[in-house]
């Protein structure tokens, strides 16, 4: 099993930026993939993007392309996503999670966050 912790959330106005972390922890999850989902109010679980541990090879969901940025720190254990030009749409609580085979078995607690406009 592996254990993420979330941080980072917050409340931003439109156009502004934030840096979300995930602290990675458990077991060796050197061949894991590790995501980062969103869910508003109402809304299904969206994904946002995800990161190949090892080989830091890395895709996007459509609404987020181009805008967030999903990278990994190997010596630390921590995963981040970075978030630039934000929309109000954007708001959601935000996960982490991780994945061995193909996969989402363990999930964050989840973090907030607030775009207004």
């Amino acid at each position: 099993q592996v254990q993420l912790v979330e941080s980072g959330g917050g409340l931003v106005q439109a156009g502004g930026s934030l840096r979300l972390s995930c602290a990675v922890s458990g077991r060796t999850f050197s061949s894991y993939v590790m995501g980062w989902f969103r869910q508003a109010p109402g809304k299904e679980r969206e994904f946002v993007a995800a990161i190949n541990w090892s080989y830091s090879t890395t895709n996007y969901g459509d609404s987020v392309k181009g805008r967030f940025t999903i990278s990994r720190d190997t010596t630390n254990n921590v995963m981040y996503l970075q978030m630039n030009s934000l929309k109000p749409e954007d708001t959601a609580v935000y996960y982490c999670a991780a994945a061995q085979f193909g996969s989402y078995d363990d999930w964050g607690q989840g973090t907030q966050v607030t775009v207004s406009s």
